[in-house]
């Protein structure tokens, strides 16, 4: 197995901003994000990364990208280092199966969420007043119960080391035009129905989502960064599925739950992470990556 990448390196190449997973280069006319093996909850980055996660992460986003390239377009130019600009050439076996290079595009200030189950914060938002993000829902549902329709849910998009921000439709309106949260608003939801059918005839529960959108060069709205990874999405098994309480999961709700049995704020520095604990969630992103693009 090859050595853990927790962040890269590249003379030669100029780093535009380095995220909590990705790694961000500017190659003039596009971009290259090279996904690491970091991994963060709760907003902090840890100290230990989860080896393969990188290219856990970009085989499914590309398997992604492929499947809902017909709802909208993305911004994926090539995932073979082969296709990259000749800057790249000494790097390409580091950047084999963790890398994509990608149209630049403007991200939407807003982070773009999609629920079909009432889950993590949405339920603890719920729990205290049952109208949340200016969406009222129906009285007495218990967590992790589906909506009657998935709901598209905005939030803020906060600075590194610091929590988003769950918004309303309207401040989102007021943030980037009634026009884009509708076209924005529609598309999400088309994203999310086709994803969570395909992933539901694989056993897994799309519980939510988080989409990131930006405006290509030409203003034309496109899917941006990752897309339905176990970083953005809550992934639960089917066939274990009870509604009522707390589900298991192929994705860093594992994490999160060992983090939230510590007495740790929530904030920087990480506790260090047990190395039982970086095998059993290296081996839920396996298993999700498994079920949703295994052999048919």
């Amino acid at each position: 197995m090859n050595q853990p990448v927790y962040e890269t390196d590249f003379p030669g190449l100029k780093l535009l901003h380095r995220g909590k997973v990705r790694d961000l280069y500017d190659l003039d006319g596009w971009l290259l994000m090279v996904a690491s093996d970091r991994i963060s909850a709760f907003d902090v980055v840890m100290n230990e990364p989860i080896p393969l996660k990188g290219e856990i992460l970009t085989q499914l986003s590309l398997f992604w990208f492929d499947y809902l390239g017909d709802v909208i377009p993305n911004h994926l130019v090539s995932a073979d280092p082969a296709d990259y600009p000749a800057v790249c050439a000494p790097y390409r076996e580091q950047l084999r199966g963790r890398s994509m290079l990608v149209k630049k595009a403007r991200p939407l200030p807003v982070e773009c969420i999609v629920r079909g189950y009432l889950a993590g914060s949405f339920w603890q938002a719920y729990r205290e007043n049952p109208t949340v993000c200016g969406v009222k829902l129906p009285a007495g549902m218990r967590e992790a119960e589906k909506f009657p329709e998935p709901l598209f849910t905005p939030s803020t998009k906060a600075a590194l080391g610091t929590h988003d921000e769950n918004i309303s439709l309207d401040r989102m309106e007021e943030l980037v035009g009634a026009e884009l949260t509708a076209q924005v608003r529609k598309a999400c939801l088309e994203l999310y129905r086709k994803a969570a059918d395909y992933a539901l005839s694989r056993g897994i529960i799309i519980a939510d989502t988080k989409f990131e959108l930006g405006l290509g060069a030409d203003n034309e709205l496109i899917l941006i960064d990752e897309v339905l990874t176990p970083d953005s999405s809550r992934f639960w098994p089917a066939e274990q599925y009870h509604p009522g309480g707390g589900q298991p999961s192929f994705d860093k709700q594992f994490l999160r739950d060992y983090l939230a049995s510590l007495d740790w704020p929530k904030s920087p520095p990480p506790p260090p992470l047990p190395p039982e604990i970086i095998a059993k969630t290296a081996a839920r992103y396996r298993e999700a990556l498994q079920r949703l693009k295994g052999d048919n």
